[in-house]
């Protein structure tokens, strides 16, 4: 879809405090490594990802995500009390019910009025919001709403370590290696009408298309829930399993990933030569690369996190953007491609025309 009227006015984020290397994980695995004959070195060698960041244990979401959404709204000008929508879209939320997002909009102060919800989807949980919200306001509903995110990676990779300590063998630990990857942290994206005025340089521009591709066929590719259940409880990772088809992933969610490139392309009427910057959920390096040479993007043009970051879920794409802001790789006038892609397999990209 096309929009004319929603603008990404600004990116806030929050980064977890607790720095955990590939070295560390792997001196936790030391028993599993021993069994299975592994080299130190392999996690980081595989994925490109040297650390991570996690919460402490026991984390509050609703709390990062507030910060962030306080960044965000000081940062473009915007008040709490102008704020009609607010959206929680991570994977990890506080409880089944209410909404995390009613958490974050009391934290807030956000107006009665607004509407507050959840939404889930994979990784792409944040974009979703960001085209949710854009939606309103291309029909006039709203001005100004945010979506925001926090997610939580110790846990389920504790749980993993223990699993793999317990049970080494190469069944188990080859669909655990992508879990061993995650990161923590939180985000918030203010997407307005552009009818706030800010005296500084906000992360965001003019949401110019999106666009989104499925092959649903591949579901069971990367899942996370109980081991032998198909209900998950949100609120005890014991026995919780993440397990992943890497190479599944890869090769389909490619496939998946082009066609929705062509057909971002076609929607926004950009060639590929006329995109300035890529960025991509920061799942790994042997991912990033495949993605980038498939549609023949140049990685001097694409910002990477994953290395110091690991993946975040939802919040490894907007964090990733904000961060190549802050640091000038992103620029006034640059066409800025968002790629999205989420276990299910769903595909969502973003054209962006940067404006600050």
């Amino acid at each position: 879809m096309k929009y004319s009227k929603a603008y990404l006015s600004a990116i806030g984020y929050r980064l977890a405090p607790v720095v955990v290397t590939s070295e560390e994980l792997e001196e936790r695995l030391e028993p599993a490594y021993r069994r299975l004959h592994l080299q130190s070195g392999q996690l980081e060698a595989l994925t490109g990802i040297r650390e991570r960041r996690w919460w402490e244990p026991n984390p509050s979401l609703s709390g990062p995500c507030a910060e962030a959404a306080e960044r965000a709204l000081s940062a473009a000008g915007v008040a709490a009390s102008e704020v009609e929508a607010v959206i929680y879209a991570g994977v990890c939320r506080e409880n089944f019910e209410p909404a995390t997002a009613c958490a974050v909009a009391a934290r807030l102060g956000v107006h009665h009025d607004a509407a507050i919800f959840d939404i889930s989807n994979a990784c792409l949980g944040v974009i979703n919001g960001i085209l949710e919200l854009a939606n309103r306001i291309e029909l006039g509903q709203i001005r100004a709403g945010l979506v925001v995110s926090a997610e939580t990676a110790r846990e389920i990779v504790e749980v993993t370590i223990d699993h793999l300590n317990r049970e080494a063998t190469l069944e188990n630990f080859t669909p655990s290696l992508a879990t061993l990857t995650g990161g923590s942290g939180a985000v918030a994206v203010l997407v307005t009408d552009g009818s706030f005025s800010s005296g500084s340089q906000p992360a965001g521009g003019r949401l110019r298309a999106g666009v989104h591709c499925a092959a649903p066929e591949h579901h069971e590719l990367c899942r996370w829930g109980l081991a032998g259940s198909s209900t998950l409880h949100a609120l005890d990772p014991r026995g919780q399993r993440m397990d992943t088809d890497s190479i599944g992933v890869l090769q389909h969610g490619v496939e998946l990933g082009v066609r929705t490139w062509e057909k971002l392309l076609a929607e926004v009427e950009w060639s590929t030569a006329d995109v300035d910057r890529v960025i991509c959920h920061q799942v790994g390096g042997p991912h990033r690369d495949t993605i980038l040479g498939r549609i023949g993007v140049d990685p001097s043009r694409d910002f990477s996190t994953f290395p110091y970051l690991g993946n975040i879920g939802t919040v490894s794409l907007p964090i990733t953007a904000a961060i190549a802001h802050e640091r000038g790789f992103l620029g006034a006038g640059q066409r800025v491609a968002f790629l999205g892609i989420g276990s299910g397999l769903n595909c969502l990209m973003l054209g962006v025309e940067w404006s600050t």
